[in-house]
């Protein structure tokens, strides 16, 4: 059976190659973004399939809207794709609390208006699956980085708690956790603090990943989670992440243990 996707953030990008991957094998879409001119070329090629909705994620009014319309249109929503959101760049000492808020604005908020839009149609469908894009940086977290981490890890935690307060419903819920990715997110769509000398040393030392999965990998992960029978709560996407991540993971487990009883209660 088709299904009937939300993708936010469409026009670039992941966004774009989630909606396109749906596509191409049959799946019909409503395609979100801030300018509609941008999704032009993506009706030309799938006419009616895709339904284009202008939408900045940080007005819930436009998210309840674009909800509306995308089932007037399509007749409901099976997946909804929270992947709207953009890169802050800079260390903490460097970012100012408006780009923080900004950044809080589009990577969190943005998602919680588009979520709490989408969940009455996918409660009273008794379906459906909402798969949030996070990244690795969400559950690690690393130098230059610290205000966007702090929005993914926020968001991470927003997360956890939906799917276990929507389960009932018979809705999904999953974190998509990719590493570095080839799309705008470090260029043209980034913000970027003014920068402090005390850090350049820093900057200069500062690893650079030598890859990054496509797009394309991306989307292919996450039409195989939708179709997933028992779909996972989180999943890293890519060698980088599996590489980063697991180890921190483990080593933070590693080190819970080693000071469990010293922050346990006496007796």
């Amino acid at each position: 059976m088709s299904r009937v996707w939300f993708v936010t953030g469409a026009s670039r990008g992941l966004g774009r190659a989630i909606a396109e991957a749906a596509l191409q094998r049959g799946d019909r879409v409503a395609a979100t973004a801030r300018d509609l001119a941008s999704l032009d070329d993506l009706v030309a090629e799938h006419g009616d399939a895709v339904v284009p909705l202008r939408l900045d994620v940080t007005d819930p009014d436009q998210a309840g809207a674009a909800v509306r319309a995308a089932v007037e249109r399509l007749g409901r929503i099976d997946v909804v794709v929270n992947n709207a959101g953009y890169g802050l760049f800079g260390y903490v000492e460097e970012i100012t609390p408006e780009q923080l808020r900004e950044q809080l604005e589009v990577n969190l908020l943005g998602v919680l208006h588009v979520t709490q839009a989408a969940l009455p149609v996918l409660r009273a469908q008794g379906s459906g699956h909402v798969v949030q894009v996070s990244s690795s940086s969400g559950v690690a977290a690393w130098p230059g980085l610290g205000g966007y981490s702090a929005s993914k890890w926020a968001l991470e935690g927003l997360t956890e708690s939906l799917a276990q307060e929507v389960a009932g419903f018979g809705i999904h819920v999953t974190l998509v956790e990719p590493g570095p990715v080839d799309t705008a997110w470090r260029g043209e769509s980034a913000v970027h603090a003014a920068q402090l000398p005390a850090y350049d040393a820093l900057r200069a030392a500062a690893w650079h990943p030598p890859g990054s999965s496509s797009p394309a990998d991306v989307a292919r992960v996450v039409l195989a989670i939708v179709d997933a029978d028992e779909p996972p709560l989180r999943i890293l996407v890519g060698d980088l992440a599996a590489d980063a991540v697991l180890p921190i993971t483990e080593e933070r487990i590693a080190a819970w243990r080693r000071w469990e009883d010293l922050g346990r209660s006496p007796g």
